[in-house]
């Protein structure tokens, strides 16, 4: 079972990885979508998007807790 510790890690690690990148990619394309689409609007853009790339980093965060826990 001790074996088998060092993979659950790195899957638990890679799994928890692939979504907020994911989803951090996603918000900043939109976003720079939106600036692109109406320049004006872009301080009201980036508070928003700099708080849901923080929120999907967390996310992250977490799945580094729960490898460091196993």
């Amino acid at each position: 079972m001790e074996q088998l510790t060092p993979f659950a890690k790195a899957v638990v690690m890679a799994v928890g990885a692939i979504g907020p990148a994911v989803s951090i990619g996603w918000i900043g394309s939109k976003a720079m979508e939106s600036i692109g689409r109406n320049p004006e609007a872009a301080g009201k853009i980036l508070v928003p998007m700099l708080l849901a790339c923080a929120f999907a980093e967390a996310i992250a965060i977490y799945a580094l807790v729960i490898a460091f826990s196993i």
